[in-house]
């Protein structure tokens, strides 16, 4: 078993990462929501208090890179939760096909989506507890 980067405070079941990914695919590709990407842009929307949630890779390298995300999600009590692979983070946020992001912070979320989001967001609080 590969030891969890400094960056994940839980782990996140394969079918729960189904549901983030398709929660940001809906917000992102579909556009029914708006998303912060990248790690200086989802901490100073978790700074803020303005994210709703965040979303950060497994795979991340060096996993330092978002190690102060979960402490101010924590402080901030902003959700936060983890998807294993960052080139399908991007891709689901509707990034081009290529490139990578560490994390992501769900600023808005439309009507539409609401439910999804509430599940990924009722997961948290279940693993993370």
């Amino acid at each position: 078993m590969i030891p969890m980067s400094v960056h994940i405070a839980y782990e996140t079941p394969q079918d729960v990462q189904e549901q983030v990914y398709e929660m940001v695919k809906a917000l992102g590709k579909d556009g029914r929501g708006s998303l912060k990407k990248g790690a200086n842009e989802v901490t100073k929307a978790a700074e803020r208090g303005s994210a709703q949630m965040v979303i950060m890779a497994e795979n991340v390298n060096p996993g330092e890179l978002l190690a102060h995300i979960p402490m101010i999600c924590k402080e901030k009590s902003i959700p936060f939760i983890y998807v294993e692979d960052q080139a399908y983070l991007a891709e689901a946020a509707g990034m081009p096909v290529g490139t990578r992001t560490a994390a992501i912070a769900v600023m808005d979320v439309s009507k539409d989506t609401t439910d999804r989001f509430n599940e990924v967001k009722g997961h948290f609080e279940t693993l993370s507890a």
